[in-house]
């Protein structure tokens, strides 16, 4: 699966994350990766003033990090949208 850079995407993305246990914030801070993430509380952060392709890629990063479970999720497509990002590979 291609890496669209969009907003679109970003959305699905979001979405990942809105229907998982983890909470989504964007805010400022001094983050060397782009992102934090607070495992006790389950909350991540990620850097607000990234572009739209920094956000994407911190979010496709903490995917593989936090390694979802797509049969976790009751909505099939993001089921299948999850499958499909665990077989992209991020080129930076």
């Amino acid at each position: 699966m291609a890496v669209k850079y969009t907003k679109n995407f970003l959305d699905k993305l979001e979405n990942i994350f809105a229907s998982s246990e983890y909470h989504l914030r964007y805010e400022k801070g001094n983050f060397k990766s782009g992102y934090c993430i607070l495992k006790e509380t389950k909350i991540v952060i990620v850097n607000k003033y990234f572009t739209l392709e920094g956000k994407i890629n911190a979010l496709l990063d903490l995917l593989k990090t936090l390694d979802f479970n797509p049969q976790s999720f009751e909505n099939q497509k993001q089921q299948d949208f999850l499958n499909e990002l665990k077989q992209t590979e991020l080129k930076l």
